[in-house]
């Protein structure tokens, strides 16, 4: 069995039909009244099938996955089951409960750079990833695209969630986080531009973290004899939705956007994740100002990298201290210039680009 897991519009549903064609028996969407009306004796509908069998938007119907640990015990096995889901929290808990040595589960996001190509790294950026949003046939149409996904997501997904938050505070509490973007997150100093409880901000910044909105990307920090940051970075997962939040609304307006470079950050860091599939992600940060905007592990080797949207980065003495303090096989700073070129022994410049065609140049 396997769970396919990412955000509201990804992409995952027109993957999942490359394989079973939604008027095959053996393709249920929770999302529609018929599979629904199919699945009110769920192991009477499913342990007949043979093949792949596709149930869309699991996480409607928790009580599925008691029935699929049977249906996936069953020797020899007359069906796999490929389960799509939008959220992680019910997903992951329910999966881990029923389903454990039985499932594989594979998270999914919106278009990579390496898939869209290198050319057009402009406009991934700005519009960000989602499908329909980065091959709306102008800007307009994929600003207004952001529009309703946003307004259907607050009003419509999370209510089917099981959450009760009236749309218009996590609307604020959204816009808000866009400011925040690139930066510790302070969940205190959050409550209080809105008035609003530090364990409330809490369950927001999380919520928007488990339906794949928002990334905390946790501090790494050993005993160096140094102060070191312990709080979180919160970075959106989705630049075109950042974007639309921040009231941007054309490349000449996100170049002068005083976020353009927190927007840019995050870009990278996303494109670098996507690329690398690292074990582990940190940032890294003392109070006397050396930092790290990103720390991969895999397989135990440590790799730096530095995000600059700037011509020409340089060696900096904060570079040279992530490299000391943190034993790093070797730092990357990615810009979006069009020419690698060496700063150290260890240190490295290149451009996005050289990324998105060859994602092996991350681990050298």
């Amino acid at each position: 069995m396997v769970a396919l897991i990412g955000p509201r519009q990804c992409g995952k549903t027109t993957l999942a039909r490359q394989f079973v064609s939604p008027a095959s028996a053996n393709y249920f969407d929770l999302e529609d009244p018929f599979s629904l009306a199919r699945l009110d004796q769920p192991m009477t509908a499913l342990q007949d099938l043979q093949g792949l069998v596709v149930i869309d938007e699991i996480q409607r119907r928790p009580e599925l996955f008691p029935v699929l640990r049977v249906l996936a015990d069953r020797m020899p096995l007359p069906a796999r089951f490929l389960i799509l889901g939008s959220a992680s929290p019910e997903l992951l808990r329910q999966s881990s409960e029923s389903l454990a040595g039985r499932i594989s589960i594979v998270s999914m996001s919106g278009f990579s750079l390496e898939e869209v190509g290198a050319e057009a790294q402009n406009t991934h950026w700005r519009r960000g990833g989602c499908p329909l949003s980065f091959t709306a046939s102008s800007e307009e149409l994929s600003l207004e695209w952001r529009k309703d996904f946003v307004r259907t997501f607050l009003e419509r997904d999370i209510p089917q969630f099981g959450f009760s938050i009236p749309s218009t505070s996590l609307f604020r509490f959204w816009s808000l986080l866009a400011h925040y973007h690139g930066q510790v997150w302070n969940a205190a100093e959050a409550a209080r531009t809105l008035n609003i409880s530090e364990t409330t901000a809490r369950r927001y910044v999380d919520l928007l973290q488990d339906l794949f909105m928002a990334r905390l990307l946790q501090p790494w920090y050993v005993n160096l004899g140094k102060r070191q940051v312990k709080s979180p970075k919160v970075y959106f997962r989705d630049t075109g939705l950042l974007h639309y939040l921040l009231g941007i609304r054309s490349e000449q307006e996100l170049l002068v956007n005083p976020r353009s470079g927190a927007s840019w950050e995050g870009y990278v860091i996303e494109e670098v994740i996507k690329a690398a599939a690292p074990d582990e992600v940190y940032f890294w940060g003392t109070h006397s100002g050396a930092e790290l905007d990103l720390l991969l592990i895999k397989n135990g080797r440590r790799i730096g990298v530095e995000c600059k949207r700037i011509d020409a980065p340089r060696l900096t003495p904060s570079m040279r201290s992530a490299c000391a303090d943190l034993e790093l096989a070797r730092l990357l700073v990615i810009y979006p210039g069009p020419h690698p070129y060496p700063l150290a022994d260890n240190v490295q410049t290149i451009p996005l680009k050289m990324l998105a065609e060859s994602p092996a140049t991350l681990w050298g």
